[in-house]
C-alpha cells in the first residue's frame, strides 16, 4: 500500500504544451517489467544493449542512442560532442537552443550560436549563408555546426528534400548538422515517412530524439548518425550531468515506445487532434489562425481579455503579447472531447467580448 494521494483532476486537460500529458500506459507497463530485480548501472544493463537495436532499425545500422535526462541535455551534450570551445552553432532565431534552454548551448556547452531571422521557423541554404561566413578569421567564432529543429517552434516542418538540401550545403562548407528533434514522432506521421526519411538519409549527423513530448514519463536520447561527428561523448553525457545511473528505465520506455507502432499512433492522434482545433476555431468569428498546422501546434490570434479568461479555464501560453498570438499543443492523450470543450470556450468567450 502506499500513502500517496492523487491531487489532481485527471479529467482536467490543458493546451499549453505536450509536456503536460501524463505517462502512455503502454510505457507505464514497461516501467514495471524492468523493474524487478537487479540490473547494472549506468547503461550496461539489458534494456539498454537491446535498446541499440531498435534505434538502429529506425536509423541505419550505423546508429547508436545514448538515453539522457531531458532534451536540453540532448541537444547540449550533443552540441558540445560536435564542436570545438572556438566553435559555432547556426540556428534559427526562434530555435529552442536559443530561445527556451537559459543559455545551456552557450553557457554549459562554451559555444556561439549564431542565430538566423526566419518568416517560418525554418531555415534554408540561402539563410545558413547569412552566418556561415569567417572561415579562418580568428576574430569570429567558426561556424561549425547548422541546427535544425523538426517540428519547429512555430509547428512547421522540413520536408525530407529541404532538410537533405541543408546538409548537402553544410557538408560543402565543412560544416555539420544537428536536429532537435524534440517532436521528430509528430513530424514522421504527418509527412507519412519513416523516421530515417529526414534524418539518416536525408544527411543529419546527429540527431537529438525527444521521448518525453511522445508519451514518456522522462527521457530523451542522443542518436548519432554519423560516428566521425562527434568526439568524447561518452565522457561529455557524463561530465555534463545527462549519464542515468538507473538507465534500463529510460531505455525500456524507448524500447516501448519504438519497438512497434506506439510512436507513430501517438503522433498521428496529436496531429489530428490538432487539425479539429484549427478546424474548429477558424469557424468562430474573430479568430484568426495565421500558420499552417502541419503537425500538433495551432497558433491563433485572440484578443488579450479574451486570453486572459481562458487561461484561468485552461492552461495555454501567449506567444507574442505584441500581436496577441497564443500556442495551443495537442498530446497523445488529447481527445476530440477536449478538442470540441476547448473550442467551445473560446467561442463563448469571444462572444462575451463582442
Amino acid at each position: 500500500m502506499t500513502d500517496a494521494i492523487r491531487r489532481h483532476d485527471p479529467l482536467v486537460k490543458s493546451f499549453a504544451s505536450d509536456n503536460y500529458a501524463g505517462v502512455h500506459p503502454e510505457i507505464l507497463q514497461a516501467v514495471a517489467l524492468a523493474n524487478e530485480g537487479h540490473q547494472t548501472a549506468y547503461g550496461e544493463d539489458v534494456y539498454t544493449r537491446a535498446l541499440q537495436e531498435v534505434f538502429r532499425g529506425h536509423f541505419g545500422p550505423s546508429a547508436q542512442a545514448w538515453p539522457v535526462f531531458n532534451g536540453t541535455g540532448a541537444n547540449v551534450v550533443a552540441l558540445r560532442a560536435m564542436t570545438a570551445p572556438w566553435e559555432a552553432v547556426v540556428c534559427a532565431e526562434s530555435a529552442h537552443i536559443h530561445t527556451d534552454e537559459g543559455g545551456a548551448p552557450e553557457r554549459s556547452a562554451g559555444l556561439k550560436l549564431l542565430t538566423v531571422p526566419t518568416p517560418d521557423g525554418r531555415l534554408t541554404p540561402e539563410l545558413i549563408d547569412t552566418q556561415a561566413w569567417g572561415f579562418g578569421d580568428e576574430h569570429r567564432a567558426q561556424p561549425r555546426v547548422v541546427s535544425i529543429t523538426q517540428a519547429t517552434e512555430l509547428g512547421t516542418l522540413y520536408t525530407p528534400e529541404e532538410v537533405r538540401a541543408i546538409c548537402e550545403h553544410a557538408h560543402q562548407l565543412g560544416m555539420l548538422v544537428h536536429l532537435d528533434g524534440a517532436r521528430a514522432t509528430n513530424a514522421a506521421a504527418a509527412l507519412g515517412v519513416p523516421l530515417r526519411a529526414f534524418t539518416t538519409d536525408a544527411g543529419v549527423d546527429v540527431l537529438s530524439f525527444g521521448g518525453t513530448k511522445a508519451g514518456l514519463m522522462f527521457g530523451e536520447a542522443i542518436v548519432v548518425l554519423n560516428p566521425d561527428a562527434v568526439r568524447g561523448l561518452r565522457y561529455l553525457r557524463k561530465n555534463s550531468m545527462q549519464l542515468a545511473s538507473k538507465m534500463r528505465f529510460v531505455s525500456v520506455q524507448f524500447e516501448a515506445l519504438l519497438a512497434g507502432d506506439l510512436w507513430l499512433r501517438n503522433a498521428r492522434n496529436a496531429n489530428a487532434m490538432a487539425a479539429r482545433l484549427a478546424e474548429a476555431v477558424r469557424r468562430i468569428p474573430g479568430v484568426e489562425v495565421p500558420r499552417a498546422v502541419q503537425a500538433n501546434a495551432v497558433f491563433a490570434i485572440l484578443p488579450a481579455e479574451v486570453t486572459q479568461r481562458l487561461q484561468k479555464r485552461f492552461r495555454f501560453y501567449t506567444w507574442n503579447e505584441a500581436t496577441g498570438e497564443v500556442r495551443w499543443m495537442t498530446a497523445f492523450d488529447t481527445t476530440e472531447a477536449d478538442v470540441d470543450a476547448f473550442a467551445a470556450a473560446v467561442a463563448e468567450e469571444m462572444r462575451a467580448q463582442a
